[in-house]
């Protein structure tokens, strides 16, 4: 037998139970689509080629292809005339392949690698022509039953609708995951027919094929059944989703992270968490996203793409591709936008909302501030209600606050504008000019009071009648 290795990944299908305009392998679960998922799966047990059959919005499919798998060949099925057809049509088109040929559909994610791996072997070292994956379910209502002699070898796999009695009482499923030697799948694939109520050549056939041809069939029983589970609308991807939130948060669990409530804590499978991380209840960490020892993240936060450094602490905020260095501080409340990046010990506090800027070591934006466009330096003190002016309606411009900077509350810094290193600006300041080193910076007009006004410009109103009584009881006093 040839040790060469392929897979034959099905994705032809649009799925229409999931109502959508988006086939169902590019819908998504926990940072990767469905189809992203099997492709991680089958790339771990060495293929030399990969080929995905695509069919119904194969421009859509063959994109997400492009850019997440560049290596992996389509294959373009016109009619979806049935999972034998798309096999055949694939090996169609690569008619040198030899070896082993695995088979695995586009809508079942939470096959592990190691499982796929499992099988594989037990295939080439038994020299096997077909070797199939199945499970044992409490519940195979639909599903494909695999029917044994009473040697336990595998006979062949009969659809529930064409079931007797006796074959519906069997649990063991077939999960649509197979390997085939190439040869032996070619032959067996020429002799399938549309004789049946969809009028489609069915891969599982194949499987009877083999048997009546002499060829030894095995199979490998998955330990967790929930490995194959597939999805036909979102209600059962969303079963999956929970399904794979539970594998993820045990594993991190194990490796020592602490996860208070699992339940409401959803991490993608591309995040990254280190041991001794606390994660709070309602916290969501997705795409790239990695998280150093120490760190305490939520409640209630959500994480995007986003690095948090050891000792950090982010809590009850949204960040989307921002940088949060060691011993860093963020909110309750604060939303970190791209580029915003927090060198150690920064802090950046409720309801503040950043973009575009790097803020120093140990510097401070405590609350309800807008800065954007802007670097600010080691220790700089921002006040509450600040705002830096970055865009003019154009173009944004830049703003540099110095280190050690005081910038009072309610200002406003129209960029471009620097702040000095140890500059202050009193509170309630507009600033359009640069402030030097060490200068206080008062931009805001002289409080004018203009006795009487209330009464002239607002007679009758509650205010005037308060400010009556007040001026009375001042006369009442004074007297």
């Amino acid at each position: 037998m040839s040790s060469e290795r392929s897979a034959i990944i099905l994705a032809a299908g649009l799925g229409t139970r999931m109502k959508s305009t988006k086939p169902k392998v590019l819908h998504e679960l926990l940072g990767r689509t469905l189809l992203g998922h099997v492709l991680r799966s089958t790339k771990a047990v060495g293929p030399d080629r990969r080929i995905v059959v695509v069919g119904a919005a194969a421009d859509q499919v063959t994109a997400h292809l492009e850019q997440h798998a560049p290596d992996v060949e389509t294959v373009y099925q016109a009619e979806q005339l049935g999972t034998g057809h798309a096999v055949r049509i694939a090996l169609e088109a690569a008619p040198d392949l030899e070896g082993t040929v695995i088979v695995a559909c586009g809508d079942a994610p939470l096959l592990r690698p190691d499982t796929l791996g499992r099988l594989v072997e037990a295939h080439e070292q038994a020299a096997n022509a077909a070797t199939v994956l199945t499970a044992v379910v409490d519940d195979p209502t639909g599903l494909g039953r695999i029917v044994r002699d009473e040697d336990g070898s595998v006979l062949r796999n009969v659809e529930h609708r064409d079931a007797d009695p006796d074959e519906l009482a069997i649990s063991e499923i077939n999960s649509g995951t197979y390997a085939f030697d190439a040869a032996a799948l070619r032959e067996q694939l020429a002799k399938l027919t549309t004789a049946n109520d969809q009028g489609e050549e069915y891969l599982t056939d194949v499987l009877e094929l083999t048997r009546e041809a002499g060829l030894r069939i095995g199979a490998v029983v998955v330990d967790d059944a929930t490995e194959v589970l597939a999805c036909n609308d979102r209600a059962q991807l969303a079963g999956l989703r929970k399904v794979l939130r539970d594998r993820i948060n045990t594993d991190l669990m194990k490796s020592g992270v602490t996860i208070e409530d699992p339940d409401t804590t959803w991490i993608d499978v591309t995040a990254k968490v280190a041991p001794d991380v606390l994660l709070r209840p309602g916290c969501q960490l997705k795409g790239a996203t990695a998280v150093d020892s120490g760190a305490e993240i939520g409640p209630d936060t959500t994480l995007n793409d986003t690095l948090v450094g050891a000792d950090a602490a982010v809590v009850r905020s949204h960040a989307d591709q921002a940088t949060v260095a060691e011993g860093a501080k963020v909110g309750p409340f604060a939303h970190l936008r791209p580029a915003s990046k927090l060198a150690e010990g920064a802090k950046v506090g409720a309801f503040t909302e950043t973009k575009n800027v790097e803020i120093g070591p140990g510097a401070k934006i405590p609350h309800l501030s807008y800065i954007g466009d802007a670097t600010v330096g080691a220790k700089a003190n921002i006040g509450c209600g600040v705002i830096v002016a970055n865009y003019n309606g154009t173009s944004k411009e830049h703003t540099e606050i110095g280190g050690g900077a005081f910038v009072s509350c309610n200002s406003t810094l129209i960029a471009p504008v620097t702040v000095a290193d140890g500059a202050y600006v009193a509170a309630g300041s507009t600033v359009t000019d640069d402030v030097a080193p060490g200068e206080l910076a008062v931009a805001r007009a002289r409080q004018v009071n203009k006795e009487g006004w209330v009464a002239k410009r607002l007679p009758g109103t509650v205010v005037d009648e308060a400010a009556k009584r007040a001026l009375k009881d001042e006369e009442s006093s004074g007297e």
